[in-house]
């Protein structure tokens, strides 16, 4: 817990940062993984009462920018206003709640840093030399001969040049012992631990050079106050950017509240920058350090990291425009442990949405909405009979709410999220060891029934709260299904995930459409692939169904088939779409011996189906089976009720009798037959 307490609110404070976003160019989905990690952080922070400061804004000056804009025809400040703007629209799509955002253009900050650099010349810890060595400008960064891997940016890869200029420099030798010496003694201070290592190891303990912290070979950038033929280093100006923020340097109001920082979350290209130049100036400044730098991984694509010199970016606003925001932050915080490397591949997008948001979680919320409201007209009676079997459910979600609070207090989002869907996968086994359809058969049973769909609520609202830091929109829409006013602080606060059986919905419950409908796996990789460049192998560029149909037509002459049996295209076989449905209820058709009409669970909800079995098999001998449901048969109306697909069956040869074509097994609904 913070030891700081806002003293107009009585409050434990948290502040957390982004970096500072270079607006060279529109973000991309790695720029966006760092501030929906810290989104969720805060939201998190503020659900236990923490007062919150967030952080995130934009590194405007610079050499690179001063490129950028003479290529557009722009001013350097009518370019980045441009860039900026997109940024936030941005991080308004994604429903990124920051508190603060800063523009180093911003003249407070501007201020902060002249009085810095000034106070530190002023003092001795920066003097006048001339810098002869490497420089990135992608990077801006300054490299030593043996800095560089084959003659290259060591954190880029691209071409550095040898500059030769007067320039001021830091004295950033003189706080090497300090820095090792916190590294040692502070092991939280940067998280992961592999991190402290390598910069122990690559550059503290091989020995600190000083740092020259100006250049005189362009102009755009905040000029050394009191020599205004140099420019500031822009990574000086960008790492101030923490404290002039909170209104440095004065050190009452904000900066009293919320410094030193809980954490920086970083890349960790710039971890160096982060726990090497930050600590050493906030050191001569007799400043408090952050609490911690955290330098997560990166998101790869083909293996590399996305780049926009390389071309392998992923545009985070054409993903959300197809699949909705909530998706995209799910996938960013659940696919990668935060700290690790991870792939971003369009099949692995597309198969998180599908197993874990469509199934999993929208597939809970839209069966038990549709049994509520059929069973109870969507009003659960008073009497519940409870049973030994809803002890490990309850259980479970107070167990869960004390899994993902430790989890993000180190920031493992993946694994918090993890928890999260352990409860909503013990959710869909729930239904099916209670088998909810099959109570309600008898009256007997109302008051079981009731017990179970009850349950079956409350731990989605469990879920729900839970969820909120993560997926916002998501958690309201779940609240919304259930009829719960989000101004309720006894259904939504973070600590009524811990008592069960506070649910009281406000209206009548009614089916839930899908909040995430199942998608169509090979259409949606093939439009993705048009969008982004691939990101598979040559050979794995075709939907999945169109190998299968290249490998059917190579041996189609080499086949035999029985007589009178008309070959067709694979192509004609891949339009039927054919998946797992589960029947939930299933009556017979008034005024027809022969039809009996089922209402299906399947991946994206409830679907009703007729089918001509029932001399072969009665209403109750339905109940609870998974069957193989030709989903994409075009409805049509059959007694008067419409039949939104086809189960399908066999018919032996003997007596003509039909049985139907099941699943060996449990298998999520949904799931394709092929």
């Amino acid at each position: 817990m913070s030891d700081h307490l806002d003293p107009k609110t009585d409050k434990p404070t948290f502040y957390i940062t982004t970096p500072i976003y270079y607006p060279s160019d529109k973000l991309h989905i790695g720029h966006s993984y760092t501030t929906v990690a810290a989104d969720a952080m805060s939201r998190y922070k503020r659900a236990k009462g923490f007062d919150v400061m967030f952080l995130t804004g934009t590194d405007e000056h610079g050499q690179k920018i001063e490129k950028k804009a003479q290529e557009s025809g722009l001013t350097p400040k009518e370019f980045v206003d441009h860039v900026v703007a997109g940024i936030k629209d941005l991080w308004s799509l994604l429903d990124i709640s920051y508190d603060r955002f800063i523009r180093t253009t911003d003249r407070q900050h501007q201020y902060c840093v002249q009085t810095i650099f000034s106070k530190l010349y002023d003092q001795g810890d920066i003097y006048l030399g001339e810098y002869e060595g490497w420089y990135c400008t992608p990077c801006e960064s300054f490299w030593t001969d043996n800095q560089l891997v084959d003659e290259k940016c060591p954190d880029c890869g691209r071409e550095v040049h040898k500059t030769k200029e007067e320039s001021y420099f830091f004295r950033l030798s003189k706080y090497a012992d300090r820095l090792i010496e916190k590294f040692e003694k502070d092991p939280e201070f940067i998280q992961p631990s592999s991190r402290a290592n390598e910069m122990l190891n690559n550059f503290l303990r091989p020995g600190l050079e000083d740092l020259a912290v100006s250049r005189t070979s362009f102009d755009w950038g905040i000029r050394v106050p009191f020599n205004d033929s140099h420019i500031i280093y822009v990574w000086v100006d960008a790492l101030v950017n923490y404290i002039s923020a909170l209104g440095y340097p004065d050190l009452d109001g904000d900066f009293a509240t919320y410094w030193p920082a809980d954490v920086h979350l970083v890349g960790k290209e710039i971890v160096r920058f982060h726990t090497i130049i930050w600590p050493a100036l906030l050191m001569a400044l007799d400043l408090p350090l952050p609490k911690q730098v955290f330098g997560h991984g990166w998101l790869l694509f083909n293996e590399d990291k996305m780049s926009k010199s390389i071309g392998n970016v992923v545009d985070p606003v054409i993903l959300c425009a197809r699949y909705g925001v909530d998706a995209i932050r799910y996938f960013l915080l659940r696919e990668v442990p935060f700290g690790s490397d991870g792939g971003f591949s369009n099949t692995s997008l597309v198969n998180r949405i599908n197993s874990d948001l469509a199934n999993d979680l929208g597939n809970l919320l839209s069966r038990t909405t549709a049994m509520i409201s059929k069973y109870f007209a969507g009003d659960l009676p008073a009497e519940k009979e409870a049973a030994p079997i809803d002890d490990e459910l309850i259980g479970m979600c107070d167990r869960t709410t004390d899994a993902v609070e430790a989890l993000m207090e180190k920031m493992q989002f993946s694994l918090a999220l993890t928890e999260i869907w352990k409860l909503i996968k013990r959710s869909n086994k729930y239904i099916d060891e209670t088998t909810p359809w099959l109570l309600a058969k008898d009256e007997d049973n109302q008051a079981r029934l009731a017990a179970v769909l009850y349950n079956l609520a409350e731990t989605q609202r469990v879920v729900s709260v839970l969820l909120a830091p993560f997926l916002p929109t998501t958690a309201v829409k779940i609240r919304e299904a259930l009829r719960i006013d989000e101004r309720d602080v006894d259904q939504t606060a973070w600590d009524s995930s811990r008592s069960f059986g506070r649910w009281r919905p406000e209206q009548v419950i009614e089916p839930c459409r899908p909040i995430f409908p199942r998608l169509d796996v090979d259409k949606e990789i093939e439009a993705l692939n048009k969008v982004f460049r691939g990101d598979t192998p040559e050979e794995d560029k075709q939907p999945k169904k169109q190998k299968e149909k290249s490998a059917s037509s190579a041996t189609k002459n080499e086949e035999t088939v029985a007589e009178g049996v008309q070959l067709i295209e694979f192509a004609d076989f891949a339009k039927l779409r054919l998946t797992v449905a589960t029947v939930m209820d299933c009556e017979k058709v008034d005024g027809s011996d022969k039809l009996l009409c089922s209402q299906l669970q399947t991946g994206d909800g409830i679907r009703q189906v007729v089918s001509g079995i029932a001399q072969f098999y009665t209403a109750e001998q339905m109940a609870g089976r998974q069957v193989v449901l030709v989903e994409n048969l075009k409805p049509r109306k059959v007694f008067g009720k419409e039949s939104q697909g086809m189960l399908l069956c066999a018919e032996d040869k003997k007596d003509g009798s039909l049985r139907l074509l099941c699943v060996d097994g449990a298998v999520e609904n949904g799931s394709e037959v092929s």
